[in-house]
């Protein structure tokens, strides 16, 4: 009797050792399983009944991501989810942000193309852009953009957007080559009624500019600066009375190519320095040019006796 208790005590005694062995094996594998082992999702696999625990299943093998993922590895991805859009929204030279609520975007800030010229030409068609296309999105094409989503009442990112593209060009037509690459940086001015008939400079102290015309139309037009408030450009109807393929100034000592003088010493004439410094000098009292070849072509055509329009 004594014998057989002794036996049955080993046996149980036996068996508690092989079960708690059992049971730090299984916690071992479990804690592997979860991080890098299919394993552990095969182990887990019964109390989910949706899971199936067959080894044919493709998630379990396919990516340690399906294993049994634990919630501390789940939150950084959950965070990252959550700062997504916030991440998204500063980065204004990001033409590929696709988050846009009007689609994916086309154009923004920094994008340099010919569809960028093609838009900067739409939105001058009707009044948002007031240079000539440079096929550059900077700062005054973001502006002009988003000028013209809030007045559709877009969302007003100054980006284009599907939406927004869409609505510009059904608004407009395809820009002509004149349109995307125009012959003065300034926009013409609508000619003076004086321009209108004969040989003419029509030339435009409003829009900055010189339209060489012939019975009412455009044969060239360019850029050009003014005289300053002490030596203004004098404004009336003039004719041209000498032209001077050189000349240099008797006053100022300064270098006037393609001289058509049509005012008591005041031309029309080339300025090197309007062609380096822009409008941030002026003229002691002559229309100077910037754009010295198309100048010359014009000094070509231009006859002794033909109009000056000087106007507002």
């Amino acid at each position: 009797m004594h014998r057989r208790f002794t036996a049955i005590r080993r046996g149980v005694l036996a068996a508690a050792a092989i079960a708690l062995a059992t049971g730090c094996s299984a916690q071992a594998v479990g804690a592997a399983g979860a991080d890098a082992s299919p394993a552990g999702a095969a182990s887990s696999a019964p109390s989910s009944p949706s899971s199936p625990s067959s080894p044919s299943s493709p998630g379990a093998d396919a990516s340690p991501s399906s294993a049994a993922p634990s919630p501390s590895a789940a939150s950084p991805s959950a965070s990252e989810a959550s700062a997504s859009p916030s991440s998204s929204d500063g980065g204004d030279d990001k033409p590929a942000a696709s988050a846009s609520p009007g689609g994916k975007v086309l154009m923004a800030k920094g994008t340099e193309n010919e569809q960028v010229r093609e838009l900067q030409a739409r939105l001058r068609q009707i009044g948002y852009f007031h240079r000539s296309p440079t096929a550059f999105y900077g700062a005054l094409t973001a502006e002009a953009v988003t000028e013209f989503q809030r007045k559709r009442e877009l969302p007003a990112t100054g980006s284009v957007d599907e939406t927004t593209w869409s609505r510009l060009v059904g608004m407009t037509r395809k820009p002509t080559e004149n349109e995307l690459r125009p012959r003065t940086t300034n926009e013409l001015d609508t000619p003076d009624p004086r321009c209108m008939e004969g040989r003419v400079l029509c030339i435009s102290k409003e829009s900055r500019t010189l339209a060489w015309m012939i019975d009412g139309k455009v044969v060239s037009a360019m850029d050009v600066r003014f005289g300053s408030v002490n030596t203004p450009t004098r404004e009336g109807t003039f004719k041209v009375d000498r032209k001077e393929r050189t000349w240099t100034s008797t006053l100022y000592h300064s270098e006037m190519p393609y001289s058509m003088f049509f005012s008591r010493g005041q031309a029309v004439h080339y300025s090197a320095d309007f062609a380096a410094r822009g409008y941030n000098g002026g003229s002691h009292g002559c229309v100077n040019v910037r754009d010295k070849a198309r100048l010359a072509q014009v000094f070509e055509q231009v006859r002794v006796g033909d109009k000056v329009v000087v106007h507002w």
